[in-house]
């Protein structure tokens, strides 16, 4: 029987996160919170969540229903 590698808990995404897009908010999940050199990518950031441990394996389609994107000024 093949065995199948069980993914540490420290492996998976921690944080779900609302991007600002191209065509609205985009979700996508991050293992950390670095905002790079320059703090560069936090004006693209318009929410996130740390993951309790039972939510860090569900698909971002599922966190997405679950967790709405913020409301966006398109002014």
């Amino acid at each position: 029987m093949a065995r199948t590698r069980t993914t540490d808990a420290d492996d998976l995404p921690r944080y779900f996160v609302w991007i600002r897009g191209l065509e609205g908010p985009e979700p996508q999940k991050w293992t950390a919170m670095d905002f790079g050199v320059g703090d560069w990518k936090r004006p693209l950031v318009l929410a996130y969540l740390e993951l309790p441990q039972d939510e860090r394996r569900l698909s971002l389609s599922m966190l997405a229903r679950r967790y709405p994107p913020p409301r966006v000024d398109v002014s």
